[in-house]
This record gives structure tokens, C-alpha cells and sequence, in this order.
């Protein structure tokens, strides 16, 4: 439990209840203040009215009329007090002793109840009549500080329940944090102790909780993706260059059990670099895809014309295409800008060209266009060829993946995807369709 006390939402809790208590007392002292007021004003009036009647029976100041007036009204009610006492402040009628004629309202705080003093308790008015005599009314506070007492308790036991039920919110509320935090925790945990597939649950209440959860699984799905995807990779490569090596060391053995020498052992140094070429070319395009998705090239964007990119492409692959007798058609379309690598966009657009050309028969027809949609701009490349099965467009987007149909020709299994690699490193995505026949690739970039 003490791990309750020691949570930001329970210590904010009690901030929020302090806060609140503070807002509390304030109230209390306005309501206080302007109840006390208001019954203080009421009881001046009462007393008021009272010194107006007696001083309507004598309204020349006759003492003994005046004295016949305070008799009168002695006993008509308890909570009343009166006195009339002469200029030497002998006391001639009322129910109080002799007090300092002071003029004005006076108040005795206390209670009658407990207090010694017989002022305890009252409060009046006093006036100077004639010559000399003064005369006080007088009425009892009790219910006033009743009141204030009824007020204070009151005030305490609401202070009293509003800091028990933020206590015990914030104990709530602290525990269901909590939960979610040690929901999150355990499947560190678990992911930690090796469990790939567990995720943080969510709620479906919509709340940060729900919110945060969802950002952490979708990292959690990036994070398992990328490593299966190198779980994919080490096997691919073991797979991919056990051939060659293998062929490789096959043929430096049979050099070597044959004794080679002279044109010989050119023609196996040829071979043996032509192979070590094939690997280094490999290596080179998997740390050419992981510098890309690491995103640190992103640095050298800048504003490009995409037109003339796609025109310096075709320029380069035009002689592969005239020595197989293909067919290329252009759509280029004008003033085509966006933001990017040049480098890299060159290298994902040859990359693409190159496999229409490499996987269509002689006298295929090849199809690139470049054309504006809204803010967006498409880049396709289509051919006539084989084409590939639907059901293997995610598959060859995979690191040396080759269809069959595709391992007689030259390649190492990459293109595609460093092709795809850099189209997400430019907030796109290579998507393959049917070009009934053939196959047909988009790449949709941001227009600038």
C-alpha cells in the first residue's frame, strides 16, 4: 500500500485537496462573514425599533415617563435588556446594572449561560437623553453564536469529508494507475524474457492510458517486425552465399588438385573475383538498405525536379533496352518537384527499370509515367513480362527473395527492397499491382 503514497497521481491528489481546502476556507469565511453581518444588522434594527418606542412615550425626555416605558416592556420578552439611569448613573428602571454612558452600539461577546459578567452576551444601543440620563436597549447574542457555532462545525465536518473523499480518490485513483503502469511492466517483462507477440492491453476507453498503449504497440509491432526481419536476413545471407562460397572453394580445390598454372590460373582468379564481386555487391546493398531506414539521410533533402531525374535514368538504361530490342514508352509530365535524395531517388527508379528490363523477354514493352495527382505525385513503371502472383507481392518486397520463375537471371534478391527502402525513407510506398500482363509498380511521393 505505501507504494499508493509514493505515486505523482496520489501526491497530486493531495495537492488538488489542499487546494480545494484552501477554496474551502475561503468560502467559509465570505459565508461567515456575511451570515454574522447579516444578524448583527437584524439585531441593531430590533434594538432600534425598541429605543424608538420608548422614546415615543416620553418624546420630551420626561424621566418619569421614560421610566414608565422601560417598565412596561421588561418581561414582554427574555432576550430583551434594558436600561434607564440618571446623569449621577443611578440605575431607575430595566433589568441591568449601571454601565458607562456611552453612546452608540456596544456589544458583550460571550453567553449568558456561562459568563460572570451580566452584559455577557448582549448587544445594543445607548443614547443620551435630557439632562444627562442615558437610556440602553439591549438584546441577546445567543442565537448569533449559536449560529457561528452551527457554522463552524458545519464548516468542519464538510473539511473534514471533502479531505476524506480526495484521500481516498486519490488512493483509487493511484491503484488503478497502477494496474496500468504494472500492466505495461509486466510486458517489458515478458518481451524482455523473450515474448515477441505480448502487448500492452488497452481499455478502449480512449483516455493518455489507451492512447500510449496503442503508440508503444504499434513500436512493439515496428520493433518485432525488424526483428524478424534480421532473424530473416542472417538466414537469407547464410542461404544466399553458402552457393557461392561454396562454388568458390569447389573451384580453388580443383585448381589446386590439378596443379593450374598459366592460363589456368587466370581464368580461376577471373572466376574466383567475378564471385567475391557478387559477394561484395550483396553486402554492400544490405548496408546500403540499413543506411537508408536508419533515416540519417533525410539530412540531405533537397527540392528536385523529378521530370528531369526520370529523363537522366532513361538516358542511362536506353542502350540495355535497344541491345534486347524492348520498347520503352514515356509519360513525363512538367514541372514534377519534390523534396528528396537525389541520389537515392535515381537509385530506386533505375532499380526499378532495371527489373523490367531484366524480367521481360526480348521486344517486351516497358511503360513509365510521371503524373500529378492532387498533392501527390505517381510515379509508375509497368511491362509486358511475366509479371508476378499477387499472392508473392509482399514476399518479394523481402530481403533475397526470388520467385523461381526469376533465379536463372542475374540478382541477389535486393533490389525491391532497397527500391522499397528508400520509397519510405520518402514517406512513400512501393505498391505492386497486375498489368494484365506483366506487373506494374507505383511510387507516390509528396509534391513540394
Amino acid at each position: 500500500m505505501h507504494r499508493v503514497f509514493r505515486t505523482s497521481s496520489f501526491r497530486l491528489t493531495v495537492l488538488y485537496g489542499g487546494l480545494t481546502s484552501l477554496g474551502y476556507l475561503l468560502l467559509f469565511g465570505i459565508v461567515f462573514w456575511a451570515t454574522t453581518h447579516a444578524m448583527e444588522r437584524q439585531i441593531d434594527a430590533s434594538v432600534a425599533g425598541e429605543l424608538a418606542e420608548i422614546r415615543s412615550a416620553a418624546p420630551d425626555g420626561n424621566t418619569e415617563r421614560l421610566r414608565e416605558g422601560v417598565a412596561s416592556l421588561i418581561g414582554r420578552s427574555p432576550d430583551y435588556f434594558y436600561l434607564l439611569q440618571d446623569a449621577s448613573g443611578q440605575p431607575l428602571a430595566g433589568n441591568l446594572p449601571a454601565i458607562d454612558p456611552v453612546p452608540g452600539v456596544r456589544q458583550w461577546p460571550g453567553s449568558t449561560r456561562h459568563g460572570k459578567n451580566p452584559f455577557s452576551g448582549i448587544r445594543g444601543r445607548g443614547v443620551m437623553i435630557g439632562e444627562g440620563s442615558y437610556l440602553f436597549v439591549g438584546l441577546s447574542t445567543v442565537q448569533l453564536h449559536e449560529m457561528e457555532e452551527l457554522v463552524i462545525n458545519g464548516f468542519l465536518w464538510g473539511l473534514a469529508l471533502a479531505m476524506l473523499v480526495s484521500l481516498a480518490g486519490g488512493a483509487a485513483m493511484s491503484l488503478s494507475f497502477l494496474r496500468r503502469i504494472e500492466a505495461v511492466s509486466q510486458t517489458s517483462r515478458d518481451i524482455i524474457g523473450g515474448d515477441l507477440q505480448r502487448r500492452i492491453p488497452e481499455r478502449g476507453t480512449g483516455d493518455e492510458f489507451d492512447h500510449l498503449a496503442a503508440s508503444l504497440n504499434a513500436m512493439l509491432d515496428r520493433i518485432q517486425s525488424l526483428m524478424e526481419g534480421l532473424r530473416q536476413v542472417a538466414n537469407d545471407i547464410a542461404h544466399d552465399l553458402r552457393t557461392p562460397l561454396t562454388r568458390l572453394r569447389q573451384r580453388l580445390e580443383l585448381a589446386q588438385r590439378r596443379n593450374v598454372s598459366g592460363e589456368g590460373v587466370a581464368q580461376v582468379i577471373e572466376q574466383t573475383m567475378h564471385d567475391i564481386d557478387s559477394i561484395l555487391e550483396t553486402f554492400g546493398a544490405l548496408l546500403r538498405i540499413a543506411q537508408i531506414e536508419s533515416g540519417a539521410r533525410k539530412a540531405g533533402f533537397v527540392p528536385l525536379d523529378l521530370s528531369e531525374l526520370l529523363r537522366n535514368v532513361i538516358e542511362i538504361y536506353q542502350s540495355a533496352i535497344e541491345e534486347r530490342h524492348q520498347t520503352l514508352t514515356t509519360d513525363l509530365g512538367t514541372s514534377l518537384r519534390v523534396v528528396g535524395d537525389r541520389e537515392l531517388l535515381t537509385q530506386l527508379f533505375a532499380n526499378l527499370l532495371d527489373n523490367a528490363i531484366r524480367h521481360s523477354p526480348d521486344r517486351a514493352r516497358i511503360e513509365l509515367s510521371a503524373t500529378r495527382n492532387r498533392d501527390r505525385l505517381e510515379v509508375i513503371v509497368s511491362d509486358n513480362g511475366p509479371g508476378i502472383p499477387a499472392q508473392m507481392y509482399e514476399k518479394v518486397l523481402q530481403r533475397f527473395y526470388r520467385i523461381e520463375s526469376s533465379r536463372s537471371t542475374p540478382g541477389n534478391g535486393l533490389g525491391l527492397s532497397l527500391a522499397q527502402a528508400i520509397a519510405r525513407l520518402h514517406e512513400s510506398e512501393l505498391t505492386l499491382g497486375d498489368h494484365a500482363p506483366g506487373l506494374s509498380v507505383k511510387v507516390s511521393l509528396a509534391s513540394s
